[in-house]
């Protein structure tokens, strides 16, 4: 039975959840789901989430949600086909994979989200982009994308020179982010952007990235 992924595929945490399977080569369906119209909030899919958020993964009798663990749980399970992204036969690398994971998700993560949804939620709802908010946080990310080129100039991914789901993590929101003006805070760090020329050009990430239109329903 093949694995059934609820979201659309413009969203960022279910892209994430689109970039693992296809690393792993993993057969699954695609179920949308209407944010637009709110079926996030509706009873049946509060059944499979009850935060009422995408993606949600079913893997027969199992129902997982929360992005980063779902991708986790593809990752481990099907380590003998695909791509390896967890280093699970080396416990040091296995564990620096995890260190960033968690930057990804505690540092990254809060700093460029408010600047996506500015520049692409916000003029959804007729709303111009606030950019006060969009530069206090691209200061914010600044500062996190300093760490990173220090890191990446002695590494070529984030855990080490082996790419893992410590940086494919990063592909959703930096995906959008490259598409507005405030791309020039990858752009000007050099190692930054090398790492993120070879993470989205993966063919996973390519693949991943033909339905990440925003718009779309």
């Amino acid at each position: 039975m093949a694995l059934k992924l609820h979201g659309p595929a413009m969203s960022t945490s279910t892209s994430l959840v689109i970039t693992c399977l296809h690393e792993k080569e993993v057969d699954f369906e695609l179920v949308p789901v209407d944010l637009f119209a709110g079926e996030h909030k509706q009873p049946h899919f509060l059944a499979k989430n009850p935060f009422g958020q995408v993606p949600v993964l079913e893997d027969g009798d199992l129902t997982l949600f929360e992005s980063r663990a779902i991708s986790t749980y593809v990752a481990e399970k099907f380590k003998e086909t695909g791509y390896d992204l967890t280093r699970q036969q080396n416990l040091q690398e296995a564990a620096l994979v995890k260190v960033w994971m968690e930057v990804e998700s505690q540092q990254f993560c809060p700093a460029i989200a408010p600047i996506v949804y500015q520049f692409y939620v916000d003029p959804l709802k007729g709303v111009s982009p606030d950019q006060a908010m969009i530069d206090v946080n691209l200061e914010k990310l600044g500062k996190v994308l300093d760490i990173y080129e220090a890191r990446l100039s002695s590494t070529k991914y984030l855990a080490g020179d082996f790419y893992s789901l410590a940086d494919l993590h990063h592909i959703p929101y930096t995906h959008y982010l490259m598409k507005t003006p405030a791309a020039s805070v990858i752009n000007e760090r050099p190692h930054v952007k090398a790492w993120w020329e070879d993470i989205s050009s993966r063919p996973a990430s390519k693949k991943t990235a033909e339905g990440m239109t925003f718009g779309e329903k």
